[in-house]
């Protein structure tokens, strides 16, 4: 399948300690979708993921490393690297994960899907999304929190944790990226939401999740909590707001009809 038309791919692979598993999922993409361009994004990594990168750039001109100087969180390694994909002028921008969770393999369904959309979620929670290896604890972890976040934010999508997405260059301008602070699943969610209440196209196309067989996962206890305070406080925020707008509203047609 040929992506021409959709003009410059990059697809961002964020990394930390992922020397075992960065060499064949980058090759994996490569494969897949073959003009795709790929930045790993290296949190200085002590296993030597960072200088392993490097190598991968040496042999082949279409991947590229960005190095930062120390571990700050999925979020701001996304943000660092949509400000690198938009100053050079890329027109899709693809995130992913380094550790095999995401198959390189499913990415064509997603930048097939973006040709109509402005954000395309791979979705493990849809009718032929699927997850591998997984715990029942995880899963409805998961589950739970996209639940809520479509309860709390009215977000219209049934995967809003996911990281596996694609993105057009013009919907992350849009998208006032400087204010976002969020890490984790609640970037993820940040996002999906700031595009919801553009009203950006957003779809979502079935994917399958694999749970990581080498290296350990990023998950952690403070992810979670940052998640639930944050997308509470979103969701208390904006129902005050639409309340405040809805009694002003009414209170301009008042005085316009008057007694």
């Amino acid at each position: 399948m040929n992506f021409i038309d959709l003009g410059r791919i990059l697809v961002i692979i964020p990394t930390f300690n992922e020397k075992d598993t960065l060499p064949p999922i980058v090759a994996r993409v490569r494969a897949s979708v073959p003009e795709a361009e790929i930045l790993i994004v290296d949190d200085n990594s002590p296993d030597g993921t960072g200088a392993l990168a490097d190598v991968l750039a040496q042999e082949d001109a279409q991947v590229h490393v960005m190095h930062r100087v120390g571990k700050e969180g999925l979020g701001a390694a996304y943000l660092a690297a949509f400000g690198w994909a938009l100053q050079e002028e890329y027109d899709v921008i693809v995130e992913m994960d380094a550790d095999g969770s995401h198959q390189p393999e499913q990415l064509p369904l997603l930048l097939a899907a973006l040709r109509d959309a402005d954000l395309v979620l791979g979705s493990r929670w849809i009718q032929g999304g699927a997850v591998e290896n997984w715990s029942k604890g995880r899963e409805l972890l998961s589950r739970g929190g996209s639940a809520y976040s479509r309860f709390m934010l009215g977000l219209p999508v049934r995967d809003a944790t996911g990281g596996f997405r694609a993105f057009r260059a013009e919907t992350l301008r849009n998208l006032d990226l400087h204010q976002v602070a969020s890490q984790g699943y609640c970037f993820q969610v940040d996002l999906a939401w700031r595009a919801s209440q553009r009203h950006m196209r957003v779809k979502e196309v079935p994917i399958t999740f694999v749970e990581r067989t080498a290296g350990t996962s990023k998950m952690s206890k403070s992810i979670v909590v940052e998640a639930l305070w944050r997308v509470t406080v979103w969701g208390v925020d904006d129902r005050i707001s639409r309340f405040r707008r809805k009694a002003q509203n009414q209170r301009v047609k008042a005085e316009r009809d008057g007694p």
